[in-house]
């Protein structure tokens, strides 16, 4: 386990909220990107993510937790993800299971694994420039649409717009884009 997973964990432990914000701030943006690819709405991908912090956070999940908060953070959206589908019984499981476990897993070959990446950069120099301007604040330099909206003298709606496009046109590859985003 890594060294700021521990001290989440512990912050967790101790009561301490400033942990749960560390959690938020490193692996929420991941998980959303993650979830909606379960989804056609990237909003219904942020409720679910935010329901899986809330839950960790009221049902004090953490405080004997030893495992991989990464993956337990990931096995917690898939599975509200896919309760979430069942619920509203729109698509078909097995594929569903198949493509998130080989996203979990990592089961790409390294060499896969870099021309897919290599074509996700590509595909996002080829977003609009204004959609490639807010992927590009949010997901690598996680910026908060507030703060996108003011540098770019835009409004959040707007900006939401933007960035839902241009998850939408890389949707194909969304599971690397995880991997990318990923501490």
């Amino acid at each position: 386990m890594e060294q700021h997973e521990q001290d989440i964990i512990q912050k967790f432990k101790n009561g301490d909220q400033s942990g749960l914000r560390m959690l938020f701030d490193l692996y929420y943006t991941p998980l959303c990107v993650f979830a909606y690819k379960y989804f056609d709405s990237y909003e219904k991908a942020e409720d679910i993510v935010q329901e899986a912090f809330i839950n960790l956070w009221e049902k004090e999940r953490m405080v004997e937790f030893t495992g991989s908060v990464k993956s337990y953070l990931f096995s917690i959206v898939r599975n509200n993800s896919i309760n979430q589908i069942r619920k509203d019984n729109r698509f078909r499981f097995e594929e569903i299971d198949n493509q998130a476990y080989q996203i979990i897993e990592n089961k790409y070959e390294n060499q896969l694994l870099e021309q897919r990446k290599e074509n996700l950069y590509k595909e996002i120099a080829e977003l609009p420039t204004q959609c490639k301007t807010v992927f590009e604040a949010i997901a690598f330099d996680k910026m908060k649409y507030a703060d996108v909206a003011e540098e770019m003298n835009i409004s959040i709606n707007t900006v939401k717009t933007h960035y839902k496009r241009a998850l939408k046109q890389l949707r194909s590859n969304l599971d690397v884009l995880v991997m990318v985003l990923l501490p």
